[in-house]
């Protein structure tokens, strides 16, 4: 059995450990967030928020995570401190969301939610290039298991909090909610590996680079089309994953009338979806490559969330976010191991935090904008221009090369 799943993944089963510690503390990064989505509905009534004042908090953390990008990217590839870039995420963002259940107005909130920003952004440079850098012959395949570390902390995170409303306080909530935070941050900081060779973690020459040529592998960088590209068909998709992760929990709250422990399955229900789909995508496509499953995965979101609306029962509704996961995360790790195989290893970090910067810049106005347009003429009109924004990211997936300088995408 172990054979064979090493045969299909390319990589032995005891040399996975890594992929799994990293992706625990991605994991970790995702239940941060996740939990904020679920308390947004709880926090807007209880202060009497519009869906544009509640959007104004999301746009926040976007436009943080953004902000973020601006050095992560350039302190990972200087330093090399992969390890401990990410433990430190996790703390800030811990940090964070336990102090959210001490905030005492909008704007209070508002600058914690920067912090946790900060977090998500900080994580994803140092992590993604640590895991490529790691297991060159299997991007595909360990990014997934990256992106279903994700899937798991959003899947768990919505029932946990959902479970905790309903005997706690939305503050205390925040606060408990954050203790798992902590330990998956001292869990990576003295059980993960420094650097792919048992290095310390940017202690040696060939783990960390100059400036001069930090600056020039930049330069490489924003002239190359192909990643120019993808991290705008990205983008496109990110506008739509994030105006979902706020919006549905609202949608299911006033529309469909979900309680609290009903808003938690509905999410975990979309995200079970992506913990099936992410591997399968990633092996998939380090064999046939990452254009096919890309394009498949956006054309189907596309028709999915343009059907959603018109689901008025709760079961079916359920039943319709674990489809809607499936398809719309299993092209996040084809998506970032797509990236990796664009540019050199030594610029891992500055392409994630080019490419996640580029999504974080789309999304910043996509909860703002979603609330206006929601106090303006309904929930479900937001959700056919998330419909439409994917579809653009599907336009723009024909657009892009078939071969990448390693796959054949």
């Amino acid at each position: 059995m172990i054979a064979a799943f090493e045969r299909l993944t390319g990589v032995q089963w005891r040399g996975q450990g890594s992929a799994f510690l990293v992706a625990s503390g991605h994991g970790a990064t995702h239940w941060i967030m996740a939990v904020v989505y679920v308390l947004l509905p709880f926090i807007a009534e209880d202060w009497g928020l519009t869906y544009a004042e509640a959007g104004g908090l999301i746009s926040v953390f976007h436009v943080s995570a953004f902000a973020a990008n601006a050095g992560s990217g350039a302190v990972v590839d200087i330093t090399g401190r992969k390890v401990l870039i990410q433990s430190i995420a996790l703390i800030v963002g811990g940090a964070a969301l336990m102090a959210i259940g001490l905030a005492q107005g909008s704007w209070m909130l508002a600058g914690l939610i920067v912090f946790i920003g900060l977090t998500n952004n900080l994580w994803h440079p140092a992590a993604i290039s640590y895991l490529s850098a790691n297991f060159p012959d299997s991007r595909g395949y360990v990014l997934s298991i990256h992106t279903l570390g994700a899937s798991v902390g959003d899947t768990i995170a919505p029932v946990v909090a959902g479970g905790l409303l309903t005997w706690m306080t939305w503050q205390s909530t925040a606060s408990t909610s954050a203790l798992p935070v902590f330990a998956v941050a001292v869990l990576l900081l003295t059980m993960l590996k420094r650097s792919p060779k048992g290095t310390p973690d940017g202690g040696k020459p060939g783990n960390a680079m100059g400036l001069g040529d930090y600056l020039q592998g930049v330069a490489g960088l924003l002239r190359n089309k192909a990643v120019i590209g993808l991290c705008i068909m990205a983008s496109f998709r990110s506008m739509t994953q994030n105006g979902l992760l706020m919006f549905l929990p609202f949608l299911m709250k006033e529309v469909l009338l979900f309680n609290s422990v009903l808003i938690g399955f509905g999410l975990m229900a979309m995200q079970i979806g992506g913990l099936i789909a992410g591997p399968i995508a990633g092996i998939v496509s380090d064999r046939i490559g990452r254009r096919p499953i890309a394009l498949a995965s956006m054309a189907s979101t596309t028709a999915v969330v343009a059907g959603l609306i018109f689901i008025g029962n709760q079961t079916l509704f359920i039943a319709a976010l674990a489809l809607l996961g499936f398809v719309l995360f299993a092209v996040r790790p084809v998506i970032h191991s797509w990236a990796m195989d664009l540019t050199p290893k030594e610029m891992g970090g500055s392409t994630v935090s080019l490419l996640f910067g580029s999504q974080s810049a789309f999304s910043a106005a996509v909860p703002l904008v979603g609330g206006f347009i929601a106090d303006s003429w309904g929930l479900k009109v937001v959700f056919f221009c998330f419909a439409g924004a994917v579809f653009m990211a599907t336009l723009m997936t024909l657009k892009m090369p078939r071969a990448s300088t390693s796959t054949g995408v």
